[in-house]
């Protein structure tokens, strides 16, 4: 929920609760009109190949059958950039809102390596996976459960997302992996690379 302790296990996490933070307190300290939306895990098409959902369907599509990835394990709430678009229009839009920190979220939670699973399911192809050793997380900044809470933000503003539930998710992995699997989209991208 967003009463749950914030944790700057990273730096990144301190920076967005740093971010937050500085936010509400103009909203306390000058009546400034500010919304928290805290996002969870957001993919679609132009994602970053850095994250799990397009390294994993840019190596398929390379015809890679052995996926190199992180730590599979940990869960995640994973979110369909339209849902997440509809989530901020809908709070930008709702006045109750103002002074709240709301969780853009589905309400559902699958790990690393059933979500592997389910892109190779929905690209039709078999595949084994590896951990790789560069793309771990350093064991002190991994997060192990990431399952958001969207009671708030549905009540305040009646978003609920499009894409939510497992079979939500399989339609946006379909949507992300046709766009990744167009050749013209690629230009920018190297997949064989895991930069950083």
């Amino acid at each position: 929920t967003e009463e749950h302790p914030l944790v700057g296990q990273s730096p990144y996490a301190a920076t967005k609760i740093g971010a937050d933070q500085m936010a509400l307190s103009f909203f306390r300290s000058f009546d400034t009109p500010v919304a928290i939306a805290r996002p969870f895990n957001t993919y679609g098409p132009r994602q970053s190949a850095r994250a799990v959902i397009p390294t994993t369907i840019l190596q398929i599509v390379e015809g890679k059958q052995s996926l190199r990835l992180g730590a599979t394990a940990p869960t995640r709430d994973f979110n369909f950039v339209a849902d997440i678009c509809a989530a901020f229009q809908a709070v930008s839009e709702c006045d109750d809102s103002i002074g709240q920190v709301v969780n853009a979220a589905s309400n559902f939670e699958i790990s690393i390596g059933d979500t592997a699973s389910l892109i190779a399911e929905v690209m039709n192809v078999e595949l084994e996976i590896i951990t790789d050793e560069q793309r771990l997380r350093p064991e002190s900044s991994e997060v192990s459960r990431l399952f958001g809470d969207n009671t708030r933000l549905r009540n305040l503003t009646g978003w609920k997302p499009a894409f939510g539930e497992l079979e939500g998710f399989r339609r946006g992995l379909a949507h992300t992996a046709e766009w990744f699997s167009d050749p013209s989209n690629l230009v920018s991208y190297r997949p064989d690379i895991y930069a950083i």
